[in-house]
């Protein structure tokens, strides 16, 4: 894990726009992420924030060397946010930075998941690779190491990338089989994979998570 870093807190108008853009852009995780304590809450929300701005590259535009010109910017960004100086006044640099200092997330590990991204610029994403990358982050935010819990979140991140068959299936039924030894600490990041198994209508979302939080099965 990275030293600590000078402790910045963002703005709450900040986390605010955090909240909301995770809420519209990617509300089954956004759901999931509900489930942990503050201030992990606030820290899982800043990644999935961090990790839609990414996946915006190629809707933003479609010209590759305008593309990796924004992938380079969050480079940069990302530099500021490990760094002891104040990052640059965008929400979510500035939720993400106060999310990196406090948990002391490696800056490898954030220029992983920007990398993961780059490649979708002139190609297919690498679901797996990026999948992991993100739930490396989630996990330093959540405290947890543990080897099958690190297995399960990957798995479980990967599958969430992918469209319905039988990849998707076994990643599920991998990270389900590592059940037994998972930190329960780890469960708003695995709670997604209740939300796979088939279609639920937007109200049910919210109970299928409670009742699989309280079981803390997923």
């Amino acid at each position: 894990m990275a030293a600590q870093s000078t402790f910045f807190a963002a703005s709450e108008a900040a986390h605010r726009y955090v909240l909301d853009e995770v809420r519209q852009a990617d509300r089954d995780r956004f759901l999931a992420a509900l489930f942990a304590p503050e201030p992990q809450r606030r820290g899982l929300l800043a990644l999935l924030a961090f990790d839609h701005e990414l996946g915006r590259t190629r809707t933003v535009t479609r010209e590759p060397m305008l593309a990796r010109i924004r992938l380079e910017w969050w480079r940069e960004a990302i530099g500021e946010a490990v760094g002891e100086g104040k990052p640059r006044a965008q929400p979510v640099v500035e939720s993400l930075s106060e999310t990196v200092r406090r948990h002391g997330l490696p800056q490898q590990r954030l220029l992983a998941l920007i990398d993961a991204h780059e490649e979708e610029v002139e190609g297919a994403l690498d679901v797996v690779r990026a999948g992991h990358a993100l739930a490396d982050l989630q996990l330093g935010v959540l405290g947890v190491d543990a080897a099958a819990t690190r297995s399960a979140a990957r798995a479980v991140a990967a599958a969430g990338l992918m469209g319905e068959g039988p990849e998707r299936a076994a990643l599920l039924a991998e990270a389900r089989a590592l059940r037994p030894q998972i930190d329960p600490a780890a469960l708003p990041i695995l709670l997604p994979a209740r939300l796979l198994d088939r279609r639920w209508a937007p109200w049910q979302k919210p109970l299928v998570l409670w009742w699989a939080a309280r079981r803390g099965r997923y």
